[in-house]
């Protein structure tokens, strides 16, 4: 039994070691982690509307009781039931009981509407609610846009193993602070920390993949699938947590989540050993000269259009639903499920054809058919008229990100030194910006002229972008550039996939491929 037991400790190790030069491995990592992290992107989208909802309407209707009592005794007010149960109960010292018949969600009777218990018992708190959810959905954004400038670099200098692991501890902690935060200061910090986490993540993540996957088709392909991660964390979550907050509660989803999130930072440990530092092979062009090249610039500016769409439409979609349809909680989360199906076919079927079709003219498209289904998105007048507008949304958007994250990984390839932690900070800038200004701005616009002129204009914008991404038809590059990646994409196609390099940076490069300094 010793002898066996140690040939089976031999083989797990030998396995290990076999897997860490696994490419596949690498892959599965990236998209677990991009899972998780839009999962806890997405799963707040019907929980928190409602949540910060119910936790006004119980702190106006207390202080009311309190005014009318004369007094502000600890048991004036007990309890409030959701929004959407059929009565309400408020007691203290001049405690009633109101009961109101629920009228069935699709019942047309607009006069009527305002009246039914499915519908908000007050519309004027429930528009004030698009700047204050706003402002939380932004905050993760625009802390993650913050830190992906030093994130980028950082990656460059000690590698990805280590940014990768940090991002899931710190992703950890943010999912425990969802679940057990019961207000919207709680929450703002939960939602900010969830930012530093997905920085590391996404950035380290994503150049990662690129340093692996050398040849363009291939990385397109690989980058697609870790897209696909993405996709099923932005479908699984919004369906998964309007069900569990409807019939668990708020803190059960995000528990689930912490499970999951634990299974991967395994994972990592396991296999990419982030305790090692990996010292750069090469130095990578400086951030800011990146920023300064107009073709990185078009890709980004496609990113951020493109996503901010679906950005916008995540706080202001559930309360217009609320306002207009009397949605069911269930009904805020599963509204948002044709565009994540729809996403996760765009990434999967253009990870690969977009190479073959030239990113630039599935960007383009891409673009236009987003911003003519944002544009149909309110003259839904129940959920079933989502379907369509919200299915071309998310496909939509897969095509852009499946063209657009590829492409920057070839620009500095061609342009610039082959380092790749510096352009998917951009990349991921990009991709914050969208989701920072998108809640913030959207949410004001909203409340000041509509959710209807909110979707008009922010289609319009993103078909006005769209012809710039001719000029990603055939970027110019440095000549001894094109002929190495010609080169290199020649040996790629005959090399056997049992002879591929670690993840590390640079060790999957040829000998001659020194010309890269």
């Amino acid at each position: 039994m010793g002898r066996l037991d140690e040939l089976r400790r031999f083989r797990l190790l030998q396995w290990l070691r076999e897997e860490r030069q696994s490419r596949r491995l690498i892959l599965f990592i990236v998209f677990v982690a991009l899972l998780l992290d839009n999962m806890l992107l997405t799963v707040v989208v019907p929980i928190i509307p409602s949540y910060l909802y119910n936790l006004d309407e119980s702190a106006d209707v207390a202080l009311k009781n309190d005014s009318q009592s004369g007094q502000s005794a600890p048991g004036s007010f007990h309890s409030i039931v959701s929004l959407y149960d059929n009565s309400v109960r408020l007691s203290g010292a001049n405690s009633t009981v109101r009961s109101v018949e629920r009228v069935p969600p699709t019942a047309a009777a607009p006069a009527g509407l305002q009246n039914s218990s499915d519908c908000p018992h007050s519309s004027s708190t429930l528009v004030n609610e698009n700047v204050k959810v706003g402002m939380l959905f932004a905050s993760k954004a625009t802390v993650q846009l913050l830190t992906n400038p030093f994130i980028g670099p950082l990656t460059n200098r000690i590698g990805y193993q280590m940014p990768i692991f940090v991002g899931f501890c710190i992703m950890f902690l943010s999912t425990i602070m969802f679940a057990f935060s019961s207000s919207y200061a709680l929450l703002f910090v939960a939602r900010s920390l969830q930012g530093v986490g997905s920085s590391c993540s996404s950035v380290a993540g994503m150049g990662m993949l690129a340093s692996v996957y050398t040849d363009d088709e291939e990385r397109g392909h690989a980058i697609g699938i870790a897209l696909g991660g993405l996709a099923m964390g932005v479908l699984v979550g919004p369906p998964f947590g309007s069900v569990m907050y409807e019939f668990v509660g708020k803190t059960a989803p995000f528990l689930i989540l912490a499970f999951l999130a634990l299974f991967d930072g395994a994972l990592q440990l396991v296999v990419l050993q982030p305790t090692k530092v990996e010292p750069e092979s090469q130095k990578g062009t400086p951030l800011f000269t990146l920023m300064k090249d107009p073709y990185i610039l078009i890709a980004a500016g496609a990113i951020c259009f493109g996503n901010m769409a679906i950005a916008m439409m995540e706080p202001t979609l559930p309360i217009w639903m609320m306002e207009t349809m009397c949605a069911r909680k269930w009904q805020l989360g599963v509204a948002f499920l044709p565009a994540s199906v729809s996403y996760l076919i765009g990434t999967y079927i253009f990870g690969s054809l977009a190479h073959r079709m030239g990113r630039w003219l599935c960007a383009l498209v891409g673009m236009v058919v987003v911003g003519i289904s944002v544009i149909c998105v309110p003259f839904a007048s129940n959920i079933y008229g989502l379907i369509l507008p919200n299915f071309g949304v998310g496909f939509a958007i897969g095509m852009v990100d499946s063209s657009m994250m590829p492409i920057m990984g070839y620009l500095v390839d061609l342009r610039h030194v082959s380092v790749y932690g510096s352009v998917y900070a951009i990349a991921d800038v990009a991709f914050c910006m969208g989701f920072a200004l998108g809640p913030s701005i959207g949410g004001s616009i909203a409340e000041s002229i509509g959710f209807p002129w909110l979707m008009t204009i922010i289609g319009i914008v993103d078909v006005l972008f769209s012809p710039l991404c001719i000029f990603l038809r055939n970027p110019p590059g440095q000549e001894e550039k094109i002929a190495i990646l010609m080169d290199t994409n020649c040996s790629m196609k005959t090399r056997s996939y049992s002879t591929q390099g670690t993840f590390y940076q640079g060790d999957n490069m040829d000998p001659e491929d020194d010309d890269y300094d």
